[in-house]
């Protein structure tokens, strides 16, 4: 009857247990949830810079959403770029680094380095694949624009401090990840409890029956009984005993001994009572410190670093190509229509300025004279993005638009971070010609040295060399490396310009040599293993007459450089050649083509 009491009372309390612990479980998922984000802000006491970069590591912290919260005073600009790249935009300048979150999750670690007090405004930079614009202050949402690593540049105009009040709300990594276990186990521990009477009732009933049956090998031997008054050898008795005789003494089985009365119906129930306890204890007492703790997890190697791992990351996205392909399209169209060479220097330079420049003189001087070939970025037939990330960067693109017979090759270069990309050159596709495939843009190509052949049947200067040669001489033991030979329009064409000029110049000596420019030279590897050269040569038409007296005169084009049309002294024409040619892999056994070309006159003079 004793039994029974405790049986009822041990049950009780696993049953409340149970309950503990499932009510610890459904807390983790409810009033003990975690927040679902936290916030960071910069600290107070950060010293001011003209710029703040949010590292990329930061913004991939958590997964998921972040959001941002900037204020500051007048305007400033939020822009996002590959990590170098605002890394290299950024330089010398003085610059805060927002890097981390602290333990507490409620500040943004940050790092400052010294360096110049200012620095250019980051605006309009070729380099952000976009930008936020905003004064005063700012609610931003980051999402990335493309796979890879991505970092953001705070600034105000270069001169000014940039905004240093920064907050970050970030989707919180806390989880729970006690809470269904716990339920379980609570659910585990009420039944155990609601079932422990009646186990423990048939488990005493069975014992009994038990006891009440004879044991095999119970019996026992029963020993003489030594009177009070016997000695053990060597040791005197020295208590006086009962003369009464001492009755044999059973002892247990094995299994039974040590067993305290009652142990067999309380024992069992007792220890699962401290066992379960025990455990419920541990776990609740844990459930707000496992509720509450925020996972800070390491940067994820992204799809940037597979890709630089692989050959390297695109210095752009198509994107990006596009907005700087109508920037140069309009700054060409606003100079050609004023015939003005100083609104081409924000995007053009090297052989294309120069070509442009001197057709605004020459059609100033002859109304007739035909313009050079628009720039077009209303149809993008083709994007090549090299994966070349030092500078000088080099894009090509194929376009077309109102104005171009046929699709034109630009070549898109940018010296150092602080510039934007200019327009080098462009040369028409030559007709019946087909451009090479390229890898996707989101992949990018490589770059090749202009002087290495690694892999290619020949190098990109000797790919130029072997051109020049061609247009010089018609009978050039080179011919076969180059499809079509003189066949070519553009080759043809040229050839048969020298050889006219030739016939109808008799009393004149003429001379022509076409010389590549090796310091203007791109080479980019097309999906073939092979690779497109794109280059300037450098075309000289020499005059001299052949007795005293003879004259040699001058078209109206070239008056306008050499300051007259007639010389009885010789005369050099320049003009300028851009030209790519398609480099087929080593080991093919096709010739060489020449993709685009095109030349312009730059300058005349007298000897």
């Amino acid at each position: 009857m004793i039994g029974d009491p405790v049986r009822l009372k041990t049950a009780a309390l696993l049953v409340l247990l149970g309950l503990l612990t499932m009510l610890a479980g459904i807390g983790q998922l409810t009033f003990w949830a975690p927040s679902e984000t936290v916030t960071a802000s910069v600290p107070s006491d950060t010293k001011a810079a003209p710029l703040t970069v949010i590292d990329q590591k930061l913004i991939a912290l958590h997964d998921g959403p972040v959001k941002i919260k900037i204020q500051g005073e007048g305007n400033f600009i939020v822009a996002t770029g590959r990590p170098d790249d605002v890394q290299a935009w950024v330089g010398e300048t003085a610059h805060n680094t927002l890097t981390g979150v602290s333990a507490d999750q409620k500040s943004l670690e940050v790092s400052s380095a010294d360096g110049e007090a200012t620095a250019p405004s980051p605006a309009g930079s070729d380099l952000w694949v976009s930008t936020e614009d905003a004064s005063g202050d700012l609610d931003y949402t980051w999402n990335p624009p493309a796979d890879g690593e991505w970092s953001l540049l705070v600034a105000g105009d270069g001169t000014q401090p940039a905004p240093s009040s920064i907050s970050m709300t970030f989707p919180n990594n806390a989880t729970t990840p006690w809470a269904v276990p716990l339920i379980v186990l609570g659910i585990i521990i009420i039944l155990i409890g609601a079932a422990l009477p009646f186990i423990a009732k048939a488990l005493s009933n069975r014992r009994k029956h038990d006891d009440d049956e004879p044991r095999d090998g119970g019996e026992t031997t029963t020993l003489p009984v030594q009177s009070s008054t016997a000695k053990s050898p060597g040791v005197e008795a020295h208590t006086t005993q009962s003369p009464t005789t001492q009755s044999p003494t059973v002892q247990p089985p094995a299994g039974d001994r040590g067993r305290r009365p009652g142990a067999g119906t309380e024992g069992p129930a007792l220890r699962v009572t401290a066992l379960a306890a025990t455990l419920a204890a541990v776990l609740v007492g844990g459930t707000a410190v496992a509720a509450q703790a925020t996972t800070t997890p390491e940067a994820t190697t992204t799809s940037s670093a597979a890709a630089t791992a692989e050959g390297g990351t695109p210095v752009m996205l198509e994107s990006q190509l596009q907005r700087i392909l109508e920037q140069v399209a309009s700054t060409v169209d606003a100079a050609d229509a004023a015939k003005d060479a100083a609104k081409l220097a924000p995007r053009v330079d090297k052989m294309e300025l120069q070509i442009r420049t001197q057709n605004y003189k020459i059609r100033s001087a002859v109304s007739a004279y035909e313009p050079r070939m628009p720039v077009r970025a209303t149809k993008l037939q083709s994007s090549v993005i090299s994966t070349k990330r030092d500078w000088p960067r080099t894009v090509f693109a194929l376009t077309q638009g109102e104005g171009n017979v046929v699709p034109q090759v630009l070549t898109l270069v940018q010296l150092s971070p602080r510039e934007n990309y200019k327009l080098w050159g462009s040369a028409p596709l030559q007709p019946g010609t087909n451009f090479p495939s390229f890898p996707i843009p989101r992949n990018g190509t490589e770059a090749v040295p202009a002087s290495d052949s690694t892999g290619l049947a020949y190098s990109g200067n000797e790919a130029l060399e072997i051109l020049s040669e061609m247009l010089t001489n018609p009978d050039s033991p080179n011919r076969s490396k180059l499809a079509d030979g003189q066949s070519s329009p553009y080759i043809a064409g040229a050839l048969a310009y020298q050889a006219d000029t030739v016939k109808n110049g008799t009393s004149a000596n003429f001379k022509f040599t076409h010389t590549p420019v090796t310091n203007q030279t791109v080479v980019l590897r097309t999906a073939d293993g092979g690779a497109v050269v794109v280059g300037r040569l450098d075309f000289a038409f020499e005059g001299t007459p052949k007795a005293a007296g003879d004259k040699l005169v001058l078209e109206d084009d070239s008056a306008v450089f050499a300051g007259g049309k007639e010389t009885t002294t010789g005369m050099v024409l320049n003009f300028a050649e851009s030209v790519a040619v398609y480099i087929p892999p080593a080991g093919s056994a096709d010739p060489m083509k020449l993709v685009a070309a095109t030349r312009g006159l730059v300058g005349a003079s007298f000897k």
